[in-house]
């Protein structure tokens, strides 16, 4: 999705972090390159355990404290350090783990339009879900407010999947993600698919 204007929504903070997100701070997260602007949103999608949603497992994930006995899946990943700038539940709950002045660590293996390291210069929005399961409508307004405010403070000049920036790697969002909706009720240009 490419985004040439966006209007103003909620500000974020000079330090990052957006008001009214709760904020759970990851410590995966490291400095960008000096002089690297954000021109990049990637939406992902993320259910822990898989296909389950309204738990803990996300945030114990980006806070590295997943417990690995509590469920199968888990003892494959515990050793991850990854993160995501924000979380959007499915109940439209949104998160921040990283402030935006920062490089979150969610984007991995990856390029867009020939550049390396997306994690270098793109957030990271995280939606609670799978491939297999529709997005709740809360989530897709929530998103578009979340893209508006990012607009306000960064030269955003698109909006991609983590399945754009890393393809045969990551499905995510995955082919339940209603890209032309997420135009329909933002002003984005070029926003569907």
């Amino acid at each position: 999705m490419s985004l040439r204007h966006c209007a103003s929504a909620r500000q974020l903070g000079a330090d990052g972090w957006l008001p009214g997100a709760r904020r759970s701070e990851s410590a995966n997260q490291d400095a960008r390159p000096e002089g690297e602007a954000v021109s990049l949103i990637v939406v992902h999608a993320i259910s822990l355990p898989p296909g389950e949603f309204g738990g803990d497992g996300i945030i114990r994930l980006f806070g590295n404290c997943l417990d690995e006995s509590a469920h199968p899946y888990f003892a494959q990943i515990s050793t991850l350090r990854v993160s995501a700038h924000f979380l959007l539940r499915r109940d439209g709950e949104l998160i921040q783990f990283v402030s935006c002045a920062q490089r979150a660590w969610h984007a991995g293996l990856s390029s867009w339009n020939g550049r390396q390291r997306c994690n270098d210069f793109s957030l990271g929005i995280e939606l609670e879900g799978c491939d297999d399961l529709p997005f709740a409508p809360v989530q897709y307004r929530r998103l578009r407010v979340l893209i508006r405010a990012l607009c306000a403070a960064y030269p955003i000049e698109a909006v991609v999947g983590h399945s754009d920036i890393a393809p045969g790697r990551k499905t995510d969002p995955g082919p339940r993600f209603d890209w032309r909706r997420l135009a329909s009720i933002g002003d984005f240009p070029g926003a569907c698919r």
